[in-house]
This record gives C-alpha cells, sequence and structure tokens, in this order.
C-alpha cells in the first residue's frame, strides 16, 4: 500500500508538468490580446503604447522564456501576478476556492442523496413502477441542461413569486442558515444533472451484485431485506459508484464555472470566466493547473478507497 501511494504521488509530477506545457501554450492561441484590450480602453492603439505595455508585463520576452519563468516560480509556489489586478494569483485562487469548494460538496451531497436511493429501489423493485418512475427520472436529470435549469430559477420565481437568490455573497461565518440557503439552490441544481449517472451506475451495480451467490445465501437464511441490501450487496456495488465520483470532478469544476455566473457566487470559475474574457493568462493559468492537481489528487483518493469497500483489493 505504501508503495503503490508512493508511486502515484511520483507520477503526478510528470502529469503536472505536461498539463502546464497544454495549460500554458494553448491559452497563447485564444484568439485577441491582453494589450489591445488594455489600451483599447483608452482609445487606438499605436505601436508606441502597446509596445510599452508589452514591456511593462514582461510579454515581450520569447514565449519559452515566459514558460521557464512561470514553470520555476510554480516550483517555489508563486503563480505569477495577475496582468490587471497586479496581485498574486495564488492569493487571488485560494480566497475564491472556498466557496467553489463549498457549493461542489454540496452538489455531491445532493447527487448522492438522490442517486442512491432511487438506484438502490430500483434495483430491489426491477421492472415495477417505481422502478420505470425512477430510470425515466434519471434520463430526464441527464437530459435537462443545468444552464437553463439555472436561468429558469433565476427568471420565474422573480417574475411570477417576486423571489429572487441573493446575488451578494452571504459568508457562513456572518449567517451559517443564510450561506447554506444561498447556495442550496445552485448546488441542488448541479446535484440534480449529476445524479442522473450516478442512479442508473447504482442500479445496473446492485442488480449484478443481488445475483450472486453470496446474496442468494443471505437471502436463503432469512435475513431482512433491509440487512441484505444495505450491508451485503451496497458496499460491493458501491465500488463502480465511487469511480464514477471521481470521473465527475472535472464536470463538477465546469458546471460551477456554469452556475457561478447564473448566481452571481464569487468562485473559481467566475474568476476564470473573467480572467478568459480579460485575456489574462496568469490567472487563467493558475485556475486551471490548480484544478488540474485538484482532479489528479481525488482519482488518487477514489483510487484507494476500493481497498476499503473491497477487501479483496490489494494494492502493491
Amino acid at each position: 500500500m505504501r508503495t503503490y501511494l508512493l508511486r502515484r504521488l511520483i507520477l503526478i509530477i510528470p502529469t503536472l508538468f505536461v498539463a502546464t506545457l497544454i495549460i500554458f501554450f494553448l491559452l497563447r492561441f485564444i484568439p485577441g490580446d491582453v494589450i489591445d484590450q488594455m489600451v483599447g480602453e483608452h482609445g487606438a492603439v499605436t505601436g508606441m503604447d502597446r509596445a510599452a505595455v508589452e514591456t511593462a508585463l514582461g510579454l515581450n520576452r520569447p514565449i519559452h522564456v515566459q514558460y521557464w519563468d512561470w514553470i520555476t516560480g510554480i516550483v517555489r509556489g508563486d503563480l505569477g501576478d495577475s496582468l490587471w489586478k497586479q496581485i498574486p494569483v495564488t492569493r487571488e485562487v485560494f480566497q475564491r476556492w472556498p466557496v467553489t469548494l463549498e457549493l461542489g460538496i454540496m452538489a455531491i451531497i445532493m447527487a448522492l442523496l438522490i442517486a442512491l436511493p432511487i438506484g438502490i429501489f430500483s434495483a430491489v423493485r426491477q421492472d415495477s413502477a417505481g422502478d420505470y418512475v425512477g430510470r425515466s427520472f434519471a434520463i430526464m436529470c441527464l437530459a435537462v441542461p443545468g444552464f437553463w435549469l439555472g436561468t429558469m430559477v433565476m427568471v420565474f420565481p422573480a417574475k411570477y413569486l417576486g423571489w429572487s437568490p441573493a446575488v451578494i455573497l452571504i459568508k457562513f461565518p456572518d449567517d451559517p442558515v443564510g450561506n447554506l440557503v444561498q447556495f442550496a439552490v445552485p448546488a441542488a441544481l448541479m446535484g440534480l444533472h449529476m445524479s442522473g449517472t450516478t442512479m442508473r451506475m447504482t442500479r445496473s451495480m446492485m442488480l449484478e451484485v443481488l445475483r450472486q451467490d453470496y446474496i442468494r445465501t443471505a437471502w436463503s437464511k432469512g435475513l431482512r431485506e433491509r440487512v441484505v441490501v444495505m450491508r451485503h450487496a451496497l458496499k460491493n456495488a458501491l465500488i463502480p459508484v465511487i469511480t464514477i465520483i471521481g470521473f465527475m470532478m472535472p464536470v463538477l469544476i465546469g458546471g460551477a464555472v456554469i452556475m457561478e455566473q447564473i448566481f452571481a457566487l464569487p468562485g473559481v470559475g467566475r474568476l476564470m470566466v473573467d480572467a478568459i474574457n480579460q485575456r489574462d493568462y496568469p490567472i487563467v493559468s493558475g485556475v486551471m493547473l490548480f484544478a488540474a492537481s485538484w482532479v489528479m489528487i481525488i482519482n488518487l483518493l477514489v483510487d484507494l478507497t476500493y481497498a476499503w469497500l473491497d477487501p479483496r483489493i490489494h494494492y502493491r
């Protein structure tokens, strides 16, 4: 186990290096230029103005030199400074990350609260009316886009009920209840969309496990249905479900971008959208690298969870 963990941690280093190459150089292919936007705010762009801004921001250096400075800064824990605000990217990301993290955790909790009970019920009551309703609900969750639901929640309640979600962040230490209420709606919409895949996977794996010999033995012993399903079947059926949850992390970050824009939440997703519009390369690069690192860590934790769920799995 210790050797496997050490090997996986070491493999993260070259993976992150490749990620830095992709992030840094692909950003330079985005149409538009930060210099044009900066100087264009004050009128026409002249050659002298452009050269002066490029020199001040260090963008006149060769691109490989800029990359080397960025990568050596990452080793020191420095993601650079914003081109517009001239503040450290690391500080900006860590100030906004708690908002995205809270939104993501609540979305995952709501997705599991929706998906697991319905998936288990559909498997235990296979081909019943409840099973068909649950399967149809899962397909609906997959089919309905989250950004459309978010827009409808913002528009229709405000128009017909005179209610709209708060557009100013309510911090948890100031008002815990108000904070949870503010995050509940976008988290529920994200969780609803994420629950479709988890629901279907839970049902499929539960059906497979319920047909195993040891489950038949448990039934023949006269154990109650709740004991057979929850204690003997569910734990083994959760292994692929945990994998699906790990795969949801990139989707979760992408969904946070949309929901943070719709509900005006000052998280990392909204920060990245604003930085892309401004062509603020250091912030976009820092956010994407931070997200890539987070996804790798989550995937490692998911792999380590397998051994806890299934004692037959051993890591070498």
